[in-house]
Formats: structure tokens, C-alpha cells, sequence
């Protein structure tokens, strides 16, 4: 399995979506933090978060007793760089076109 493979695979379930959110409105939550919002066991919370750190989207960090969960973008952002940013490219090209032509058109009104 490829790192996108695993970033898709991650991604691809609502309860992991939901635990980034989390931590990216609070960066370094402890599991108890973040199960404390969902309706699950805390063993399924810790099966999520370890395909979560599988994908390089969560790292932990030990803090005394306490094990920190941190958000990591950057597979994220390499997702969107190789599979988004490319499709968006021409649109925005041809709204900026778009812009030009109509203000020209609303300079040759006046």
C-alpha cells in the first residue's frame, strides 16, 4: 500500500475526518479528549487513530503519563498538490479571464 493509498484509506471514514477536525480546532488532545465527543468504545477510538498515524496524519508525543495527539497536514496538503491543485488550475485560469474580459467590457461601456 502506497502513503496516498493509506491517506485515502484514512480520509475515507467520517469518524477519522471527525478526530482531525478535532485536532486541528485543538492540537495535542489525549485519547480520553478525543473519545470523550464520540459514541464509541475507546478501543475503536485507538483502532482509528492507529490508521490515522499509519497514514502520517496523527503523531504522538509522550508527556509524562500522558501520550499527546497531534495533527499532522502535510500528507494532506501532498494530496492536494498531486490530485487537486492540477484539476483546479484551469478553472481559475479561466476566472481570471473571465475577470478580464468583463471589465474590459465594462471599460469600453463608459
Amino acid at each position: 500500500m502506497t502513503d496516498d493509498d493509506r491517506v485515502f484509506k484514512a480520509l475515507a471514514d467520517p469518524t477519522r475526518r471527525s478526530l482531525l477536525d478535532r485536532l486541528f480546532a485543538r492540537d495535542g488532545l489525549t485519547l480520553t479528549e478525543l473519545e470523550s465527543e464520540l459514541e464509541m468504545s475507546r478501543f475503536g477510538v485507538m483502532k482509528h487513530l492507529r490508521v490515522l498515524e499509519a497514514a502520517g496524519l496523527v503523531v504522538t508525543v509522550r508527556s509524562g503519563r500522558k501520550k499527546l495527539h497531534y495533527l499532522n497536514p502535510v500528507p494532506i496538503r501532498q494530496i492536494h498538490d498531486r490530485w487537486i491543485d492540477k484539476y483546479t488550475e484551469g478553472r481559475i485560469s479561466a476566472l481570471v479571464d473571465l475577470k478580464k474580459q468583463l471589465e474590459e467590457n465594462n471599460d469600453d461601456e463608459e
